[in-house]
């Protein structure tokens, strides 16, 4: 039956759970596209036949280019979805995936992923007026746009935008723009008090 493997491969991207990147599946494609060769060339060889006299072959070739156009629907639909995924795990993960992850990609999958990482880099390096700006840090929209944060060590004077200096002594808590404390945070230096 025509269309068989193309199907099983739209089929193992819905069982697949949310976000999770099954297996590449070489040998499926591989099967699809030695089906979509021998329609083609079955097709070719019909088409030959029919253009001397024999249009009763006419109904089969249309039904084979059906075919052929369902198997490479289904490969696409199969390909977009993989790398639909792979896109968001770079979200996910940052630029460095976890081995269990980068096992259940081709090769090509990859050097997509490679290359998508440094495209993002180089955009996120471009915005910010020269200093970037980090898009994957926030995936959800913070709640507010100032937090609450304790010094952790003594840092010293801190300047936020308006010019207010604010001195960052061990133990003292602040109310401070969340952009300008990530950074401190990350490092250490002051921890979100949560309330």
């Amino acid at each position: 039956m025509f269309c068989e493997k193309a199907t099983e491969l739209i089929r193992e991207l819905h069982r697949a759970s949310d976000g999770q990147l099954p297996s590449y599946n070489e040998d499926g494609i591989r099967q699809v596209l030695e089906e979509m060769k021998a329609l083609y060339e079955q097709n070719q060889s019909d088409v030959n036949e029919a253009k001397s006299g024999h249009s009763e072959l006419i109904p089969t070739i249309k039904f084979r280019h059906c075919s052929l156009l369902r198997n490479r629907r289904c490969v696409l639909a199969y390909l977009y979805d993989r790398l639909l995924r792979i896109r968001a795990l770079r979200w996910e993960y940052g630029s460095v995936l976890p081995n269990a992850v980068r096992f259940q990609m081709s090769a090509d999958e990859v050097l997509w992923f490679n290359q998508y990482k440094k495209s993002l880099a180089t955009y996120m390096r471009s915005l910010g007026g020269g200093d970037g700006l980090d898009l994957t840090q926030d995936i959800k929209p913070p709640k507010s746009l100032y937090i609450e944060v304790r010094c952790l060590k003594d840092y010293g004077e801190f300047e936020i935008d308006d010019g207010t200096t604010i001195l960052l002594k061990k133990n003292s808590q602040h109310f401070l723009p969340r952009w300008k404390c990530e950074q401190l945070i990350r490092q250490g230096i002051l921890e979100h008090v949560l309330s």
